[in-house]
């Protein structure tokens, strides 16, 4: 038996889903309310502050009117259920897009129901339709059930690779630091 197969074996089984009680779909400026509602419910599962008013606008702002990442939602009985957010970046290595899977999130009450792994796969089927060259996430050292869930999919691990994030404050330092320096150039 494959570790994936173990995985999936361990896990309780999921409620199947009729395609009329899940609907997953690409998200409009009309979902605004519920995307952000949505995040906090996700900040409040990462016991994380929620967006400021400011970052809210800032979400609906980017997401909707400029482009810079695209949201599905998972509807459940036409009720929101989940989320997820995504963008692509550039591997000059594969000389392909990556689809990076920001937030991908389920509401406790509809969780264990096949919804988490709809958005995931609706995901994947973007990321194939797009001719990435690779789908990367990152997960919460404690989110034990979602690093299984992503082992039963054979995802891998990269062992060998640390998230390291300059956080705005420092970037503004930095870039001011730089404008400063001789070795900076605009040439």
């Amino acid at each position: 038996m494959l570790r994936s197969e173990r995985l999936v074996a361990r896990r309780a089984p999921a409620t199947h889903l009729s395609s009329k009680e899940l609907v997953v779909r690409k998200g409009t400026k009309r979902d605004s309310k519920v995307l952000l509602d949505l995040i906090g419910a996700l900040a409040d599962f990462e016991n994380l502050e929620p967006p400021s008013g400011e970052a809210r606008r800032r979400i609906v702002r980017d997401i909707f009117d400029r482009r810079m990442a695209t949201v599905f939602f998972a509807l459940y009985g036409g009720k929101p259920a989940g989320y997820a957010v995504f963008f692509y970046t550039y591997s000059t290595f594969l000389a392909r897009p990556t689809l990076y899977l920001e937030d991908i999130f389920v509401l406790e009450e509809y969780r264990r129901r096949g919804i988490g792994r709809a958005l995931f796969m609706k995901c994947v089927g973007e990321a194939a339709r797009h001719h990435c060259g690779r789908m990367e996430w990152a997960v919460l050292t404690w989110n034990r059930n979602a690093m299984d869930f992503y082992e039963s999919l054979d995802a891998g691990r990269l062992e060998d690779w640390c998230i390291y994030r300059l956080t705005k404050d420092r970037l503004a330092s930095l870039a001011q630091a730089g404008l400063n320096s001789r070795f900076t150039s605009d040439k």
